[in-house]
């Protein structure tokens, strides 16, 4: 077992599924963690994870300093090792230039952290601070042409810092470099599975829940497919699923999930029509963050509308990812910095009526398809791309009609057809249209149009904690701007969005 100590980066989660991917178990904890309350949890190591402030600040976060005393191997990643050079007699300073990005990492020696890694390497930086002076018993392992100190350890008490970012895609080697960590440096074993993690995540439910009714939210995505399929392995009929049909969803959607959650999943299942209360609600908003929580609300006002009609319901389910809850809060108590609310968790009414019970909130989209595999839920549910909670109303920017949507909604199935018939309906992470609040003079026939334009946006990713556009065939993207120009009315331009993530987030609001 491996603690992780949340410093608030946005990435904690993902060292996290970096250590599972290793099959080791691991947990992360608060920096208010006390040294004992760790060695009660006895793990074979400890991560410190990055984080968005400087060690030198007056309200840095901390975490006791007794961990260096209880004898188990510690790695501090960024933040991380500033806290422990600072604990241990070192100092930190601002960096004299800040060094965001790529940065090839030249290894002393390949031991310890950097055994079988190149004597160069590609990293991924992101700081403004670096160390000056290293503490006693400490010796630099690695540099890049910016950062003297990229890398140092103390191998005789196996205490190892980076100021890179291992965990993330970009760093090239960052995996080798984890598994070091895990079973070179602190002996781990590769235990962990998600079949395991399915038979201790029904326990749990068991005993949160008992004999309670449970209400889950079900959108008909892989995320609360396999919540849905989760709890109820663990408590039966005692759960009652709602589908709230917000207007705001893919063309046929609605009816085509009605049919396959009904038959495949064997779950009770309410439907609710209620696109004119969302659609009404969100007329000439045109601020992302206002969607956001106009749809959480209503949402919550119609779920909770129809939970009234189901007697003695105690808890609501969500089928809540981490990527939701990193980019909306501090899911640790990390102080990680707000980058979006999520409707799933920035909508939620302050006095809410039912607990919550979110059995996925700790885990990645990948691992959800796995589990959903493991649980044995259908390959067309089990790979559904991810769609967002607020569903089309962040993708039609600017003011939300229904005439927009609809224009939105032909363009969409337009282009999932062309990605589904080309083979790459799987090999991307998403792929979908945005309706642009602009229009552009066109030529159709032998009159001038002014009509919408589209974009399209497809990413490869393995989290969405990081994703790449997706180098689609040119032949493809050619076939799929002509149909939607020569089939939907209304959009006369469709251009091709290639921004990562970061520094851009995957949908446009």
């Amino acid at each position: 077992m491996i603690v992780i100590i949340d410093f608030g980066s946005q990435f904690n989660q993902l060292i996290a599924r970096r250590v599972r991917e290793c099959r080791v178990y691991c947990q992360i904890e608060p920096p208010t963690v006390s040294a004992d309350q760790i060695r009660s949890l006895a793990p074979e190591g400890i991560i410190l994870s990055g984080g968005p402030s400087s060690i030198y600040e007056t309200n840095s976060p901390r975490v006791d300093a007794g961990i260096f005393k209880l004898g188990i191997p510690v790695l501090g990643i960024c933040y991380g090792m500033h806290f422990m050079v600072d604990s241990l007699g070192g100092k930190v300073k601002q960096a004299a230039k800040r060094e965001y990005g790529f940065a090839a990492l030249n290894a002393k020696k390949q031991i310890g952290l950097f055994k079988g890694v190149g004597k160069e390497t590609v990293t991924w930086m992101s700081h403004g601070d670096s160390i000056d002076t290293l503490p006693k018993g400490f010796t630099v392992t690695a540099s890049t042409g910016n950062t003297k100190v990229a890398a140092m350890a103390s191998a005789r008490k196996k205490f190892f810092g980076v100021q890179f970012h291992p965990e993330v895609e970009h760093t090239a080697e960052g995996r080798k470099m984890i598994r070091n960590f895990l079973f070179d440096i602190c002996g781990c074993n590769p235990s962990w599975t998600m079949k395991s993690f399915a038979r201790e995540t029904i326990d749990q439910i068991r005993e949160t829940v008992g004999d309670k009714k449970v209400i889950l939210g079900l959108s008909g995505g892989v995320d609360s497919s396999v919540a849905a399929l989760l709890i109820h392995r663990a408590i039966g009929k005692n759960l009652t699923c709602i589908f709230v049909d917000n207007g705001l969803l893919r063309k046929d959607e609605a009816t085509q999930l009605k049919h396959k959650l009904k038959s495949r999943l064997n779950i009770n299942i309410r439907f609710v029509k209620a696109a004119s209360k969302f659609v009404k609600a969100l007329s000439k908003v045109t601020d992302p963050e206002r969607k956001r929580k106009i749809i959480g609300k209503v949402f919550m006002d119609v779920f909770e509308a129809e939970a009234k009609k189901i007697k003695d319901a105690d808890f609501l389910a969500q089928g809540t990812l981490y990527p939701d809850i990193i980019e909306s809060q501090s899911a640790f108590g990390g102080p990680t910095s707000v980058i979006k609310s999520h409707h799933n968790v920035g909508g939620l009414p302050k006095k809410m009526k039912l607990k919550l019970v979110e059995p996925l909130k700790y885990l990645f989209k990948d691992e959800v398809r796995k589990l959903g595999k493991t649980l044995g839920l259908d390959d067309d549910l089990v790979w559904r791309q991810p769609f967002p909670g607020p569903g089309l109303a962040i993708r039609v920017i600017g003011e939300i009609t229904k005439k927009r949507l609809d224009v939105l909604r032909e363009v969409d199935a337009v282009l999932l057809e062309e990605i589904r018939a080309a083979g790459y309906y799987r090999k991307v992470w998403q792929s979908f249209a945005v309706l642009l609040p602009i229009k552009s003079v066109g030529i159709m026939g032998d009159g001038r149009t002014y009509e919408n334009i589209v974009a399209i946006r497809a990413v490869t990713s393995k989290d969405a904690m990081t994703a790449d556009w997706a180098r689609l065939p040119h032949k493809l993207l050619g076939k799929i701007s002509n149909r939607i120009i020569n089939e939907v009315r209304g959009v006369n331009r469709v251009v091709y969005d290639i921004s990562s993530k970061p520094p851009s987030t995957i949908e446009w609001e």
